[in-house]
């Protein structure tokens, strides 16, 4: 967050809002980066802190027709529980956007932030009938962490969400059957920690299973793992070494985020 600080907050707007805006317009931006984009589509919600919010659950999301590259602090939207907008924007809001993520942020309490796509790795796990495999150095640090949630087609109707929550439970890291990746978390780094991983152990599979049969990971070793695995523990930073390098890279490539 160290190069997100030098960016003062306008004059109307609570600081913590600012920071919050900044951090989200930035990590929008790193996606863009990485190619996890989706035309228009997909989403990076994230939860106002209460100082802001006053105790309401209002979260920030991305203006709906605009790419992720073109996403700054300041054209984020911010809206209730129900999608309804509250700072005035005249940036439309995807309903399948508030649908799934305004589901989880109400009903899962450390679910702070939440990130969704449309990889080409993601949705091709997604689409085996077996989902991911415990075979790769990735997917046994998320050893039982992985949730499952059955395609009920576009996501737009809000009597899904009982039952994607039931799938979901306490799991982090979670598959869409046929449809994509999702990740949720306290804290926007933790959340990208925990999705990247999952991204890169689909990547993992999709190109050890075009060369054949893979060797499994034996279950002791995949607790293991997770165990060692420090990148989603508050203790060791969750996550925010790895978004602060990141951040770095988007500012030498354009700060326009911060507008």
């Amino acid at each position: 967050m160290n190069a997100l600080l030098k960016s003062a907050p306008p004059v109307h707007m609570h600081p913590e809002e600012w920071q919050a805006r900044l951090q989200l317009a930035a990590c929008y931006r790193i996606f863009a980066m990485l190619g996890w984009t989706e035309m228009i589509y997909n989403h990076i919600t994230l939860r106002l802190p209460a100082s802001v919010s006053g105790g309401e659950k209002h979260f920030l999301i991305n203006p709906f027709g605009l790419h992720y590259s073109e996403v700054t602090a300041s054209n984020l939207v911010k809206i209730d529980l129900q999608g309804r907008v509250l700072d005035g924007s005249t940036h439309p809001v995807n309903p399948a956007g508030f649908t799934v993520h305004s589901a989880i942020h109400e009903h899962i309490a450390g679910a702070h932030c939440v990130m969704h796509t449309h990889t080409t790795a993601g949705v091709a796990v997604a689409c085996q009938q077996n989902g991911l495999a415990q075979n790769n150095f990735y997917s046994a640090q998320l050893h039982d962490m992985v949730a499952y949630h059955d395609f009920e087609g576009i996501t737009i109707h809000a009597d899904e969400a009982p039952r994607l929550l039931q799938s979901i439970g306490a799991k982090p890291a979670v598959i869409l059957r046929n449809h994509g990746l999702l990740a949720w978390g306290a804290t926007l780094p933790q959340t990208f920690a925990i999705l990247w991983t999952l991204q890169r152990a689909c990547e993992i599979q999709l190109a050890t299973l075009s060369m054949g049969p893979a060797i499994p990971v034996p279950e002791a070793i995949a607790a293991k793992c997770t165990r060692d695995a420090l990148q989603f523990n508050p203790n060791h930073g969750a996550g925010q070494d790895v978004f602060d390098a990141l951040v770095r890279q988007v500012d030498r490539l354009d700060t326009s985020y911060k507008n």
